[in-house]
């Protein structure tokens, strides 16, 4: 069957949807009239041989508790090794309604109240929540901003946070969010030396995986070192890749027996089993077939971070691009404007008239940062930027 949605310029209204992102400005604290650009969901319809399958669940009328066979890991596993190069085993797969949900099954299952697990500010925010919220403690081994204009590991900074805190997991982001680096494979292999040396369980969150920008490639924190699949919680889903978040299915890989015997423990114990019936069928049906609207998707956000680089340079050089090398979120640089938080936090909700994510959020090291989120129609981006021009202009 042919793909149908494959105009991503199309104008969707996702107001009055039940849109976290568009109904729910006011009782976030925002005012009603902002254009939300924050949270990562895309504002494109997802590709029409994923509605089919689910049109078809709905046609049949009966969603009652739902398992997947042989047929949804053939699609699943198939899509990883195609793109990533990556070979799972069926026995290896934990199924959850989210990566957010895995991480902190992880931490129960892994460390103790009081534990200290590692992330790497400035970093998706909802990682320091799931530490704090289960009563562990939060330690940050920074990355850093380097001269060319990049954010880098302090390897040493890392070990040192290991080795003091006692750490027993890590969280690592790759593709990393927000900063977006696609970490090399000469720097996943430091990263996988210091924890195979102090025997660190990573979980490795790879949700954005599938968007890496040209010249770059994305490697799976498992292929840098056969070790490290008896120490590492692989982390994935395609929620991001074809925009299926509100349906909760997440895939997680983890060869260690006994680890995934724990951790299935800790699911058992939050009182979860069996995943919807359609993000099941969606997954099966995007991993399947839906490669053509990924390929074509992925045009269209090179096309969109195109513009954005451009329109900076030309009409916004005191705001600057930090280049991604993966992911649809854009991290800008506003520091060099010299506003406070509270004034910059002024000028992008109230006079930008914009929802993005404050940098702050994501770590102390974020802030005079904002996260845009590019995945959106090039008419909406350009209304974005076109708000910021202006409230820039009003300032002066």
């Amino acid at each position: 069957m042919k793909e149908r949605n494959l105009d991503f310029d199309q104008t969707i209204d996702r107001r009055n949807t039940d849109s976290l992102k568009y109904d729910f400005a006011v009782r976030r604290g925002r005012p009603a009239d902002v254009l939300p650009l924050w949270v990562a969901d895309m504002d494109f319809r997802t590709s029409s041989r994923i509605l089919d399958a689910l049109a078809q669940k709905v046609e049949h009328g009966i969603f009652g508790y739902t398992e997947s066979g042989d047929a949804y890991f053939e699609a699943v596993s198939d899509w990883m090794q195609t793109h990533h190069q990556l070979e799972v085993r069926q026995e290896w797969l934990v199924k959850t309604p989210g990566v957010v949900f895995a991480l902190a099954m992880a931490v129960k299952a892994f460390t103790q109240a009081g534990d200290a697990v590692l992330i790497q500010q400035p970093v998706y925010y909802p990682f320091k929540e799931v530490i704090e919220d289960n009563d562990r403690v939060v330690v940050s081994s920074d990355l850093v901003l380097g001269s060319d204009g990049k954010y880098h590991v302090d390897f040493a900074d890392l070990e040192q946070k290991i080795r003091q805190h006692h750490i027993k997991l890590f969280f690592l982001c790759s593709p990393h969010n927000p900063v977006g680096r696609v970490w090399t494979r000469e720097e996943l292999q430091k990263i996988a030396d210091i924890c195979l040396k102090y025997q660190v369980l990573v979980a490795s969150d790879e949700i954005h995986h599938d968007f890496v920008y040209d010249g770059y490639a994305h490697t799976s924190f498992w292929n840098v070192d056969e070790r490290l699949k008896e120490q590492t919680i692989l982390c994935t889903s395609p929620g991001k890749t074809f925009n299926l978040a509100g349906l909760q299915v997440s895939n997680i890989f983890i060869p260690n027996e006994q680890l995934r015997r724990a951790f299935v423990r800790q699911i058992a114990a939050a009182g979860y089993s069996q995943l919807g019936t359609m993000g099941l069928a969606a997954c099966e049906a995007a991993y399947r077939y839906g490669g053509e609207w990924y390929q074509q998707l992925r045009t269209y956000l090179q096309g969109n971070l195109n513009y954005v680089r451009s329109y900076l340079e030309k009409e916004l050089p005191q705001v600057r691009l930090v280049e991604p090398e993966g992911t649809y979120l854009v991290w800008l640089d506003f520091r060099a404007l010299g506003l406070s938080e509270e004034e910059l936090e002024d000028l992008i909700v109230n006079r930008a008239k914009l929802w993005l994510d404050s940098g702050a959020i994501f770590g102390a090291v974020g802030a005079g940062f904002e996260r845009i989120n590019i995945a959106t129609q090039r008419s909406v981006l350009q209304e974005a930027l076109e708000r910021i021009h202006n409230a820039l202009k009003e300032r002066v």
